[in-house]
């Protein structure tokens, strides 16, 4: 644990979630793989699709409506309905076919567990301060088994703009009727997370367990008031 400031008093603490309770990079891979499985399985003209037509109809779907990039949800829906629309899917039929699509990607999304060390963290940190997870992404806590320890939990698109927006660290602040400056957020992006809860006011760590620096992480506009390699090194803050 490194400290860059000294820390006031925590009173409640906000969490990201991906990459951060769990390591989110293999969640993503294997959707991806897997639904692509799923879909060629259904339209074989998807086979040719490398990853990079995929990526050019999400980059089409955002340039074509720029508030998707808040909600990962809407914008795969859009990336979805552009493909089914390319390969010649009838125009009645594509409604349908992103909504399965979509429940497949909900089905994969929430295929993994989260480590016993964040679980056990989350457990004892919820018995004496109360927790707000924050997340730019679409994953169900009720399906990955950690609802129970969070009061509240904020979805960029649904809740507001994507960190780092002041938006969710706002409500968050609103609903805990908590002074920001008492609020630690937990979260491994030094832009999303770290500079997103400093400029609304909140003390920020941030989750490092790579062999990275600040310096070659990126280039941060602000610190950290803290650096934390291990989810449970919070307990020793409260």
């Amino acid at each position: 644990m490194r400290f860059y400031r000294g820390l006031s008093p925590i009173k409640a603490m906000t969490f990201d979630l991906d990459d951060t309770l769990y390591d989110n990079h293999p969640v993503i891979r294997n959707l991806e793989r897997e639904l692509r499985a799923w879909l060629v399985a259904r339209f074989p003209e998807l086979d040719r699709f490398e990853a990079t037509d995929w990526m050019a109809f999400k980059r089409k779907a955002i340039n074509s409506h720029p508030d998707l990039k808040h909600d990962v949800t809407k914008a795969r829906e859009k990336q979805l309905s552009l493909v089914f629309q390319s390969i010649g899917v009838a125009e009645e039929e594509i409604a349908e076919a992103v909504s399965d699509t979509m429940h497949q990607v909900y089905l994969l999304r929430n295929e993994f567990e989260v480590p016993d060390s964040s679980i056990e963290t989350l457990k004892q940190l919820s018995k004496t301060i109360p927790l707000v997870a924050i997340t730019n992404g679409n994953v169900d806590l009720e399906k990955i088994g950690i609802a129970k320890y969070f009061l509240l939990v904020l979805k960029a698109g649904p809740n507001g703009k994507a960190k780092p927006s002041k938006d969710l660290f706002q409500k968050a602040s609103d609903f805990l009727d908590i002074d920001p400056e008492h609020i630690l957020h937990v979260g491994d992006h030094l832009i999303s997370d770290v500079s997103g809860a400093k400029r609304a006011g909140f003390q920020a760590a941030w989750f490092n367990d790579k062999p990275r620096t600040l310096t070659t992480a990126a280039k941060p506009s602000v610190l950290p008031d803290v650096e934390i390699s291990y989810i449970p090194h919070l307990l020793k803050l409260i």
